[in-house]
Protein backbone atom coordinates (compact mmCIF):
# COMPACT_ATOMS: atom_id res chain seq x y z
CA UNK A 1 0.00 0.00 0.00
CA UNK A 2 1.28 3.54 -0.57
CA UNK A 3 2.56 5.38 2.18
CA UNK A 4 0.48 8.58 2.79
CA UNK A 5 2.47 11.59 1.63
CA UNK A 6 3.15 14.48 4.14
CA UNK A 7 3.48 17.39 1.75
CA UNK A 8 6.06 18.62 3.54
CA UNK A 9 9.45 18.52 2.31
CA UNK A 10 13.50 18.15 2.75
CA UNK A 11 16.02 19.22 0.04
CA UNK A 12 17.01 16.55 -2.49
CA UNK A 13 20.90 17.19 -1.23
CA UNK A 14 20.15 16.67 2.52
CA UNK A 15 18.19 13.42 1.70
CA UNK A 16 20.50 12.22 0.33
CA UNK A 17 23.63 13.43 2.51
CA UNK A 18 21.66 11.25 4.85
CA UNK A 19 21.21 8.25 2.72
CA UNK A 20 25.35 8.37 1.71
CA UNK A 21 26.10 8.24 5.30
CA UNK A 22 23.89 5.84 5.98
CA UNK A 23 25.49 3.50 3.29
CA UNK A 24 29.07 4.80 4.73
CA UNK A 25 28.01 3.11 7.99
CA UNK A 26 26.47 0.03 7.44
CA UNK A 27 27.43 -1.04 3.48
CA UNK A 28 25.71 -0.67 0.81
CA UNK A 29 24.28 -4.19 1.03
CA UNK A 30 23.10 -2.97 4.65
CA UNK A 31 21.49 0.56 2.94
CA UNK A 32 19.65 -1.39 0.48
CA UNK A 33 17.88 -3.58 2.94
CA UNK A 34 16.64 -0.37 4.68
CA UNK A 35 15.79 1.24 1.04
CA UNK A 36 13.75 -1.78 0.86
CA UNK A 37 12.30 -2.08 4.15
CA UNK A 38 11.61 1.26 4.26
CA UNK A 39 9.59 1.57 1.05
CA UNK A 40 11.83 3.25 -1.24
CA UNK A 41 12.99 0.54 -3.46
CA UNK A 42 13.07 3.32 -6.34
CA UNK A 43 16.06 5.17 -4.40
CA UNK A 44 18.43 2.08 -4.37
CA UNK A 45 21.41 3.21 -6.59
CA UNK A 46 19.04 6.30 -7.81
CA UNK A 47 19.94 9.07 -5.01
CA UNK A 48 17.98 12.23 -5.05
CA UNK A 49 20.19 14.50 -6.87
CA UNK A 50 22.73 17.04 -5.25
CA UNK A 51 20.71 19.95 -5.53
CA UNK A 52 18.08 21.94 -3.25
CA UNK A 53 14.92 21.43 -4.66
CA UNK A 54 12.38 20.45 -2.10
CA UNK A 55 12.17 17.22 -3.26
CA UNK A 56 12.42 14.41 -0.69
CA UNK A 57 8.92 14.16 1.49
CA UNK A 58 8.88 13.92 5.17
CA UNK A 59 7.24 10.65 5.37
CA UNK A 60 9.89 9.10 3.52
CA UNK A 61 12.32 10.59 5.71
CA UNK A 62 10.58 9.15 8.45
CA UNK A 63 10.60 5.82 6.94
CA UNK A 64 14.15 5.48 7.00
CA UNK A 65 14.12 6.27 10.60
CA UNK A 66 11.58 3.50 11.01
CA UNK A 67 13.37 1.44 8.88
CA UNK A 68 16.48 1.89 10.52
CA UNK A 69 15.20 1.22 14.38
CA UNK A 70 13.22 -1.99 12.60
CA UNK A 71 16.55 -3.26 11.71
CA UNK A 72 18.80 -2.63 14.16
CA UNK A 73 17.00 -2.37 17.29
CA UNK A 74 16.06 0.34 19.20
CA UNK A 75 20.09 1.37 20.77
CA UNK A 76 21.43 0.12 17.73
CA UNK A 77 19.35 2.52 15.20
CA UNK A 78 20.03 5.12 17.86
CA UNK A 79 23.55 5.28 17.40
CA UNK A 80 23.83 4.57 13.35
CA UNK A 81 21.31 7.62 13.22
CA UNK A 82 23.35 9.74 15.44
CA UNK A 83 25.87 9.07 13.00
CA UNK A 84 24.26 9.54 10.04
CA UNK A 85 23.33 13.07 11.40
CA UNK A 86 26.49 14.01 12.50
CA UNK A 87 27.95 13.01 8.78
CA UNK A 88 24.81 15.12 7.33
CA UNK A 89 25.96 17.88 9.08
CA UNK A 90 29.54 17.57 8.29
CA UNK A 91 29.19 16.62 4.75
CA UNK A 92 26.33 19.34 3.69
CA UNK A 93 25.58 22.17 6.14
CA UNK A 94 28.64 23.78 7.26
CA UNK A 95 29.42 25.72 4.03
CA UNK A 96 25.78 27.24 4.54
CA UNK A 97 24.90 30.95 4.91
CA UNK A 98 26.15 31.96 8.37
CA UNK A 99 27.95 28.84 9.64
CA UNK A 100 30.77 29.47 5.95
CA UNK A 101 32.11 32.01 8.25
CA UNK A 102 32.67 30.11 11.43
CA UNK A 103 36.75 29.01 10.09
CA UNK A 104 37.19 32.88 9.77
CA UNK A 105 39.64 34.24 12.55
CA UNK A 106 37.03 36.93 13.59
CA UNK A 107 34.49 34.02 14.79
CA UNK A 108 37.33 31.72 15.99
CA UNK A 109 38.37 34.02 18.62
CA UNK A 110 34.77 35.08 19.48
CA UNK A 111 33.88 33.77 23.22
CA UNK A 112 32.57 30.41 23.47
CA UNK A 113 28.88 31.98 24.54
CA UNK A 114 29.14 34.37 21.39
CA UNK A 115 29.90 31.43 19.09
CA UNK A 116 27.61 29.17 20.33
CA UNK A 117 24.54 32.59 20.12
CA UNK A 118 25.30 32.90 16.31
CA UNK A 119 26.29 29.29 15.42
CA UNK A 120 22.54 27.34 16.64
CA UNK A 121 20.30 29.99 15.40
CA UNK A 122 22.36 29.72 12.02
CA UNK A 123 22.09 26.16 11.82
CA UNK A 124 17.88 26.52 12.21
CA UNK A 125 17.95 29.05 10.07
CA UNK A 126 19.31 27.04 7.46
CA UNK A 127 16.65 24.28 7.35
CA UNK A 128 13.78 27.35 7.60
CA UNK A 129 14.83 28.35 4.49
CA UNK A 130 15.79 25.18 2.43
CA UNK A 131 13.46 22.79 3.98
CA UNK A 132 9.89 22.78 5.48
CA UNK A 133 11.37 21.88 8.86
CA UNK A 134 10.25 24.76 11.25
CA UNK A 135 13.08 25.16 13.95
CA UNK A 136 13.10 27.72 16.50
CA UNK A 137 15.81 28.75 19.11
CA UNK A 138 15.85 30.11 22.57
CA UNK A 139 17.93 30.04 25.53
CA UNK A 140 16.75 28.93 28.73
CA UNK A 141 18.30 30.62 32.23
CA UNK A 142 22.31 30.90 31.43
CA UNK A 143 23.18 27.53 31.05
CA UNK A 144 21.11 25.63 28.09
CA UNK A 145 19.85 26.91 24.89
CA UNK A 146 16.46 25.19 23.54
CA UNK A 147 16.28 24.12 19.94
CA UNK A 148 12.68 23.42 19.21
CA UNK A 149 11.29 21.49 16.25
CA UNK A 150 7.63 22.46 15.62
CA UNK A 151 7.65 20.91 11.96
CA UNK A 152 9.31 17.36 11.89
CA UNK A 153 10.46 15.45 8.98
CA UNK A 154 12.02 12.82 11.29
CA UNK A 155 9.10 11.32 13.19
CA UNK A 156 6.14 12.37 10.83
CA UNK A 157 2.74 10.42 11.25
CA UNK A 158 4.88 7.82 14.01
CA UNK A 159 3.35 7.31 17.47
CA UNK A 160 5.98 6.49 19.99
CA UNK A 161 6.67 6.22 23.50
CA UNK A 162 10.22 8.17 23.49
CA UNK A 163 11.97 10.58 21.35
CA UNK A 164 13.06 9.06 18.20
CA UNK A 165 14.39 11.94 16.02
CA UNK A 166 18.22 10.87 16.57
CA UNK A 167 19.88 12.50 13.23
CA UNK A 168 19.31 15.61 14.38
CA UNK A 169 20.81 15.08 17.73
CA UNK A 170 23.53 13.99 15.88
CA UNK A 171 23.42 16.95 13.32
CA UNK A 172 23.32 19.13 16.34
CA UNK A 173 26.00 17.76 18.27
CA UNK A 174 28.64 17.91 15.04
CA UNK A 175 26.91 21.54 14.20
CA UNK A 176 28.27 22.44 17.63
CA UNK A 177 31.74 20.40 17.07
CA UNK A 178 32.28 22.89 14.27
CA UNK A 179 30.73 26.25 15.46
CA UNK A 180 32.94 25.65 18.69
CA UNK A 181 36.29 24.60 17.10
CA UNK A 182 36.22 21.29 18.19
CA UNK A 183 34.56 20.68 21.19
CA UNK A 184 31.85 18.03 22.03
CA UNK A 185 28.18 19.00 23.96
CA UNK A 186 25.82 17.15 25.47
CA UNK A 187 22.22 17.22 23.55
CA UNK A 188 19.19 15.66 25.24
CA UNK A 189 15.56 14.99 23.43
CA UNK A 190 13.19 16.03 26.20
CA UNK A 191 10.04 15.76 24.00
CA UNK A 192 9.33 14.55 20.54
CA UNK A 193 5.72 15.17 17.90
CA UNK A 194 5.71 11.25 17.81
CA UNK A 195 5.35 10.94 21.47
CA UNK A 196 2.36 13.57 21.17
CA UNK A 197 4.57 16.28 22.54
CA UNK A 198 3.69 19.76 20.78
CA UNK A 199 7.19 20.15 19.90
CA UNK A 200 10.43 18.69 19.50
CA UNK A 201 13.08 19.76 22.36
CA UNK A 202 16.50 19.46 22.03
CA UNK A 203 18.42 20.80 25.23
CA UNK A 204 21.93 22.18 24.51
CA UNK A 205 24.27 22.43 27.36
CA UNK A 206 26.36 25.19 27.01
CA UNK A 207 29.09 24.04 28.96
CA UNK A 208 31.41 21.53 27.12
CA UNK A 209 31.87 17.95 28.18
CA UNK A 210 35.72 18.23 26.64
Amino acid sequence: MAREKSGFYYPNKFARITIQAMEEVMGTNGLNAILNAAGLKDVIGNYPPDNLEKGFDFADYTALNVALEDMYGSRGGRALALRAGRATFAEALRGFGALAGVSDLAFKVLPMNAKLRIGVPAMANIFNQFSDQVSKVHEEGTDRIIYTLERCPMCWGRKTEKPVCHVGQGLLQEGLRWVSGGREFKVEMTTCIGMGNDMGRYIIYKEPIN
